[in-house]
C-alpha cells in the first residue's frame, strides 16, 4: 500500500471550476486564484464503542476491509452528514454487531490518522462506554469480520493500527 499523503499535497484541480489555479491558503485550506473558491480540509468525526462482556474482557473487532485489514479495531465508524455521535455509534453497532444500544456514556476522544484512498483523512475520534441490548447472538457483519474480547491490559498493541486506538486503551488501563 502506498503512503497517505495530506490533502492539500492531492488536490490539483479546483473542485468548483477545474482550474490549475488552485493553491496552497493556510496548512488545511486551498484556494482557487481563478474563481475564488476556498476549501478547508477539516477534521472528520468518527466514533468508537467499548464494550465489556461479563469476564470484564472489552470487545475487539477484526477489521474486513481495507485500511489494516485483519487487524484489530473498536466496534465504530465516520459520523455521516446531519447524525449526532450517538446516533451514529447506535447506527454502527447495528451495523457491525446487530444489536442495538441500551446504555451510552461519553468516554473520550483523540485525535488520529485514518488513511484511505492515498489520503491523510484526519479524524476526531469519540469514544463511547455502551452496553448492548443482547451479548448473545452477535454476528461480525458489514466491514468486520471477528468479534473478540480482551483484557485490556493484554492486548497485543501492535494489532491496533490507529494511534488513537492504542490511546483509548492506554486510558481503559489508567481507569482499571
Amino acid at each position: 500500500m502506498t503512503e497517505a499523503k495530506h490533502p492539500n499535497q492531492v488536490f490539483k484541480y479546483c473542485p468548483s471550476c477545474g482550474s490549475t489555479q488552485l493553491r496552497q491558503s493556510g496548512n488545511r485550506s486551498k484556494k482557487c486564484l481563478h474563481c475564488g473558491f476556498h476549501y478547508f480540509f477539516n477534521t472528520s468525526a468518527a466514533v468508537a464503542a467499548i464494550i465489556f462482556n461479563e469476564e470484564g474482557k472489552v470487545m475487539l473487532t477484526r477489521r474486513a476491509i481495507e485500511p489494516h485489514k485483519g487487524m484489530l479495531d473498536f466496534p465504530g465508524g465516520f459520523v455521516d452528514p446531519m447524525e449526532t455521535a450517538e446516533d451514529s455509534l447506535a447506527r454502527e453497532l447495528k451495523e457491525e454487531l446487530g444489536t442495538g444500544v441500551k446504555t451510552m456514556d461519553y468516554f473520550c476522544s483523540f485525535p488520529n490518522i485514518y488513511p484511505f484512498s492515498g489520503i491523510q483523512i484526519h479524524t476526531l475520534d469519540l469514544v463511547f462506554t455502551v452496553e448492548l441490548e443482547s451479548m448473545t447472538n452477535l454476528k461480525p457483519m458489514d466491514d468486520i469480520s471477528a468479534i473478540e474480547f480482551y483484557h485490556p491490559a493484554e492486548v497485543n498493541l501492535d494489532e491496533l493500527p490507529a494511534q488513537s486506538m492504542k490511546n483509548i486503551l492506554k486510558k481503559l488501563n489508567e481507569h482499571s
